[in-house]
């Protein structure tokens, strides 16, 4: 037996006690894609795992090719045993979760068709990524900042959009409360539980609760056309992917998904950061547009080194960073700078330690995957004006600015009636299509002219990322002064009574002097055809 490249977890600490023999666990066997243009699993793939599980004395409880997963179940004995790992029960917040350290093991026949296998530890895979106000703001609402990054006019109508949650709930009554406030209609959102998770909501506008209300009512304030659909998982490394496989696969499928849970790359395991990027990829390729926060503890992402956060992190997901954006009395942008408002109050970025540079980044960002790609309001003293749990609160961080661009992507998708195919590709390619922050820092890298690890790209000019994503240009804010009608009828001009004379001055004779002598020479193809040409016109205007 072999063991698993990428799967090393290290110790949660002292064990609380042992993981009964006859506890059920489900286990997460990711497979390698088919081709590079076929996210699908082979077939053989899935038979050898198959195989395998009937050895181990796993049952296969469900196979699901497009999203590459084998879910196996059976005892942790069995899960123990075939695997080669160590299983405990560990303290978390309070309550006994199941964790294992180590290396996985792997048979040879796996080797090269697995990509990950999740499930069999139980720590958090993740952490929300707002920021609650620490006292009473006025902040401003998605609408005020929608309008100052100036996103073309629509509702997103037609469009849905789809939303990780790993913990938390929501309730309807929070939801007209919050959208009666700002006169518009309440979208439609629904809820769909995965792998045993649901609706919860825990009473807490601190807690998760808070990250799920600002996600609906942000992207719902700047798309309240959209459908949202919220999907609750399980916060694992394997409840966190088989949400993302959900939403991709999802019919009608979402013009974005956005992702405001996250963690620093140190806290990952390679296996499960190679398994997601894969879901991302699918993702993309589909037209789907997945937006993630770039975490909110700056630079060194409550580390003690510079690390970047994942899933932000991955080529395939646009990274959100923070910026702290003031307005003039006119609702304007009067100024932006990068959020870096305390150590465990900034916008992160950097670079992956585990992702190479993408094509779609300039050679600038150097070896590594940079990140952010766009940013947009996200300090709290700047916030976002929600109401969470009853209560109407204002809320900052990186996870309000993926809701907020995942409406965008939504206005977009109506305006152009198209997904809106690969959007970090064509924001590269079009670097006018946002504001460039030069002003600030995260901790780690300062903002500087062009891309940076602080601000990305900088924040969207909505109406100039329309137009390079392919819509139509969009009508100017203020109509065109128009000219009243004359209250007198002009005067006619009367035709003239002999045709007039064309004349030719010294400057035109010299120009086509020179023309007539290349026109006058031999010629072939479609040399000829023009000469001949350029000679007839020149005989109408009596030129010759």
């Amino acid at each position: 037996m072999g063991r698993l490249q990428g799967s090393y977890r290290p110790s949660l600490g002292t064990p609380v006690g042992p993981v009964p023999d006859d506890q059920p666990i489900d286990v997460t066997v990711v497979l390698r894609p088919t081709a590079a243009d076929d996210f699908r699993a082979d077939p053989d793939d899935v038979a050898a795992v198959r195989a395998f599980a009937g050895r181990a004395g796993l049952d296969v409880a469900e196979v699901d090719e497009p999203a590459r997963t084998v879910r196996l179940r059976g005892p942790a004995a069995a899960a123990r045993t075939a695997f080669d790992t160590p299983l405990a029960l560990y303290d978390s917040g309070g309550r006994a979760i199941r964790g294992r350290e180590g290396d996985l093991g792997l048979p040879d026949e796996l080797d090269d068709r697995v990509v990950a296998v999740l499930g069999l530890d139980e720590r958090p895979a993740a952490r929300p990524r707002f920021q609650p106000a620490a006292s009473a703001r006025q902040g401003l609402t998605a609408l005020q900042v929608a309008r100052a990054y100036d996103f073309p006019a629509a509702t997103g109508e037609g469009q849905t959009i789809a939303i990780i949650e790993l913990g938390g709930g929501f309730g309807q009554a929070d939801l007209d409360t919050y959208f009666g406030g700002l006169d518009l209609p309440t979208p439609a959102v629904s809820a769909v539980g995965v792998q045993g998770a649901a609706n919860v909501p825990g009473g807490d506008p601190d807690g998760a609760d808070g990250e799920v209300l600002l996600d609906i009512e942000v992207a719902g304030a700047v798309a309240p056309g959209a459908a949202q659909v919220v999907y609750f998982a399980p916060n694992t490394d394997a409840g966190f992917l088989a949400a993302i496989n959900a939403a991709a696969a999802a019919t009608p499928r979402p013009a974005a998904i956005s992702i405001s849970w996250g963690g620093p790359e140190s806290s990952w395991t390679a296996q499960a950061m190679r398994a997601y990027d894969q879901a991302f990829a699918a993702a993309r390729a589909a037209g789907i547009t997945v937006l993630a926060a770039a975490g909110d503890a700056g630079a060194d992402d409550a580390t003690d080194r510079l690390v970047a956060d994942f899933p932000a992190g991955s080529p395939n997901v646009i990274a959100c960073g923070g910026t702290k954006l003031t307005l003039d009395a006119a609702g304007a942008r009067a100024s932006e700078v990068v959020w870096n408002e305390a150590a465990d109050s900034a916008t992160g970025g950097g670079y992956s330690a585990t992702f190479t540079r993408p094509a779609w980044q300039p050679a600038a960002v150097g070896r590594y995957r940079g990140l952010p790609d766009i940013s947009g309001n996200a300090d709290p003293q700047t916030g976002y004006r929600v109401v969470v749990d009853g209560q109407p609160t204002v809320v900052g961080g990186t996870s309000a600015v993926a809701p907020l661009l995942a409406g965008l992507v939504a206005r977009l998708a109506q305006l152009t009636g198209a997904p809106v195919a690969d959007l970090a590709a064509v924001a590269y390619a079009n670097p006018a299509a946002f504001t460039d922050i030069t002003a600030g820092d995260n901790q780690g890298y300062p903002a500087r002219s062009g891309w940076d690890p602080a601000s990305g790209l900088g924040s969207p000019v909505g109406t100039k990322l329309l137009t390079a994503v392919g819509g139509p240009t969009p009508p100017p804010t203020t109509p065109p002064p128009t000219t009243p009608p004359p209250t007198t009828p002009p005067p006619t001009i009367p035709p003239p009574t002999t045709p007039p004379t064309q004349t030719v001055d010294a400057a035109d004779r010299a120009l086509w002097s020179a023309v007539a002598t290349w026109a006058g020479g031999t010629h072939t193809g479609a040399n000829a055809r023009a000469a001949k040409a350029v000679r007839a016109w020149a005989q109408a205007k009596s030129l010759a």
